[in-house]
């Protein structure tokens, strides 16, 4: 199931033994393009830290009562290793962190979740995952931070990136939503991170190797309605591109 970023963020986190907050932003790499960690916003209770919720304890996430289920006490995530609310993730939090809760490492390895293709929760298969890649490194951004950059196809300048399309059973980022209205009398489209060349920090812009034309005449997306995987199809035959659903397996988890 496809979600909008933001229409996650203000959902309740349910910690095995109760709320611990709630969703604040994501935390994604530049490489996959795939959420890494949920920041959650704890009201006060760990104030002065970072709370970081890797998708390895997402269980749940229910869209009727707002929430996402973790698979975590309050015990485990006060005594995490602590990160500071004005510190970037580093790779050296990133060992500790992973080592604390005893999960694979995601940069270890060829695919999206390191030694596996997508993301798995049983503990038992977890022992089975070997270092048997050289560590890839990457760069973490958050969600907010890429919100308002500038998209610059190959001739130009094109819209502003509006917000994220996030796959809850891989927590893959399938889509950028980019508003073309301030460039001309547009619409709202869609850009996978697949055609993405690079982020610029310095400028503040996404480039894409994708002509103004072809953005122009993509087909329009519609954020009141839920995303279809024929309008997935429409999309990618435009661009004449394979969709990711013909190269990924799926592991799902308990949507409602």
């Amino acid at each position: 199931m496809l979600i909008n970023s933001k229409t996650l963020k203000g959902y309740k986190l349910n910690g095995i033994d109760g709320e611990v907050g709630k969703v604040n932003e994501f935390y994604f790499d530049d490489k996959f393009w795939t959420i890494r960690y949920l920041i959650a916003d704890t009201g006060g209770w760990l104030i002065g830290r970072q709370v970081l919720i890797s998708p390895y304890a997402l269980t749940e996430v229910n869209k009727k009562l707002e929430h996402i289920n973790i698979d975590l006490t309050k015990k485990q995530i006060e005594d995490s290793p602590s990160l500071s609310s004005d510190k970037p993730v580093s790779r050296q939090f990133e060992n500790e962190y992973y080592g604390y809760y005893r999960w694979p490492a995601y940069w270890n390895g060829m695919y999206m979740w390191g030694y596996y293709p997508n993301i798995i929760r049983d503990s038992k298969e977890w022992e089975k995952a070997i270092q048997e890649e050289e560590m890839w490194d990457s760069s973490l951004r958050s969600t907010n931070e890429v919100s308002g950059y500038n998209l610059q196809a190959n001739d130009g300048e094109i819209g502003h990136i509006k917000g994220l399309i996030i796959d809850e059973e891989t927590w893959a980022i399938r889509y950028l939503i980019v508003d073309t209205k301030n460039w001309w009398t547009g619409k709202i489209v869609l850009v996978s991170p697949q055609w993405i060349e690079r982020i610029s920090l310095n400028d503040n812009k996404v480039y894409v190797n994708l002509s103004r034309k072809d953005i122009k005449s993509s087909p329009e997306y519609n954020e009141e309605f839920q995303l279809s995987r024929e309008y997935e199809i429409k999309l990618h035959q435009h661009y004449k591109r394979i969709g990711y659903w013909f190269e990924e397996p799926v592991i799902k988890i308990s949507s409602q």
